[in-house]
């Protein structure tokens, strides 16, 4: 039997368990959809078989710690989802049914996976929300996160360009330390259980500039990142990504010459996002693209 999390006269959380994936991975493309056309932007998620396959993944990761909400009646209306491998927690996607809107299954979910963050001690808690959606930037001001950065949200095909004095190539085992290395002295932490998920799947890349690596990308794409020591490392690193995973990935928007160099190019500018925390934070000593958590 599933252990209950929380339980209320009309909705119960619990632990997601695999054959969540289809009712949930349904719930994001609707949510999603719901709210992105009633603004007139392209959903995130093309269908809920999408869905379904993302969160078949998630719901299978020992590092993704999940959280769904039932009616009463057994039915599925919501689900959370909180990244635990690496120092800082991450947060996503957190989506409500749409038909079960105005019950506060969205501020109870937040509120679960926040209070487990402070139980296991994280120093830092971080999530990207869609600009537009006014709903969950207040929900998630009230519980306590600050807005950190304008992000947009480009999508397009890979256009294979070259940065003079730049080298791109896979990451190898013996790389991983140094782009940790090269991450901490940015961000103030590290992502190594990201950095290391990436290398095993064969999508990490890194780019060399004098013979050091200056920076590197576990993916660019939707949950992906990436740092460099300046703009140059992440052209290179965008110039050689053989496509653009998922929906497409995310600029701060702050960084102009970066966000001109890719819409100079092709890419286009899908919807603006919102870079959010809890806790610690340090203001990027580099340049940097976040993933859909952080």
């Amino acid at each position: 039997m599933d252990k209950v999390l929380e339980k209320t006269s009309s909705v119960t959380l619990r632990g997601g368990r695999p054959e969540d994936a289809l009712h949930c991975g349904t719930i994001v493309y609707q949510a999603f959809s719901a709210i992105a056309e009633q603004y007139g932007y392209t959903p995130d998620f093309p269908s809920a078989e999408f869905g379904a396959e993302m969160l078949s993944e998630l719901l299978a990761d020992p590092n993704i710690y999940s959280v769904v909400a039932e009616t009463a009646d057994g039915r599925v209306v919501g689900s959370n989802f909180l990244w635990e491998g690496d120092a800082i927690a991450g947060i996503g996607p957190t989506t409500v049914d749409p038909a079960a809107q105005n019950l506060s299954v969205g501020r109870r979910l937040m509120e679960h996976v926040l209070q487990r963050t402070q139980e296991k001690g994280y120093p830092g808690v971080r999530l990207v929300q869609a600009a537009y959606n006014s709903r969950s930037l207040s929900l998630y001001t009230k519980l306590g996160f600050n807005v950190r950065e304008p992000l947009a949200n480009l999508q397009g095909q890979p256009f294979f360009v070259t940065i003079p004095g730049r080298i791109v190539r896979p990451v190898t085992a013996a790389d991983i330390a140094r782009c940790n290395q090269l991450c901490d002295r940015i961000h103030g932490h590290n992502r190594a259980g990201e950095l290391k998920t990436a290398f095993e799947r064969g999508t990490a890349t890194l780019v060399e500039y004098d013979g050091r690596i200056s920076g590197y990308a576990t993916e660019i794409g939707f949950f992906g990142h990436a740092v460099g020591e300046n703009n140059e490392d992440l052209k290179a690193l965008i110039g050689a990504a053989p496509a653009f995973a998922g929906s497409g990935f995310y600029v701060p928007m702050r960084n102009g010459d970066l966000f001109r160099w890719c819409l100079d190019r092709g890419l286009r500018f899908i919807q603006p996002e919102t870079l959010m925390s809890i806790g610690l934070y340090n203001e990027p000593t580099g340049v940097f693209i976040p993933s859909a958590l952080y």
